[in-house]
């Protein structure tokens, strides 16, 4: 019986992969659960007008005191480059038609309206915000 030694290798080789596998989970992909309560807080407390918002405002990560949350916005992503992709009867429309203006002070609402909900949670005493990537480039928005 020449078979033990291959298969203790191969019983070796599997846990070490189960516990490789297991530490990336832990350690990266595994959702931290601060940032896990502040997301469960703007649900939980934010208007109906925020919770059937087309874009979902999240924490991305805590970095001590500073919650970073996304936003599909920034100097680098002008609202008039994302707006038709939240409401998309504003695709192609000009940056001072009445409509775009309305519908970029509702996205500044609802985006004050999540951080104000973030920065009332315990051991939260600033935001700041991060450009979603992810979300620009799954709607088919440049980020160049």
């Amino acid at each position: 019986m020449e078979h033990g030694p291959r298969w203790g290798k191969k019983i070796v080789t599997a846990l070490i992969v189960v516990l490789a596998l297991g530490s990336i989970y832990w350690f990266g992909l595994r959702t931290d659960p601060k940032v896990a309560a502040l997301n469960q807080a703007i649900q939980e407390k934010c208007s109906p007008a925020l919770r059937d918002y087309p874009y979902q405002f999240r924490v991305l990560r805590r970095e001590g005191a500073v919650a970073v949350m996304a936003t599909p916005r920034s100097p680098a992503m002008p609202v008039y480059r994302m707006i038709g992709t939240i409401y998309p009867t504003l695709a192609g429309k000009s940056p001072d038609n009445p409509d775009f203006v309305a519908a970029e002070k509702e996205l500044a609402k609802m985006q004050s309206e999540a951080r104000k909900i973030v920065l009332h949670e315990p051991g939260v005493s600033e935001v700041k915000w991060e450009l979603d990537k992810n979300w620009l480039i799954s709607h088919g928005i440049s980020l160049n």
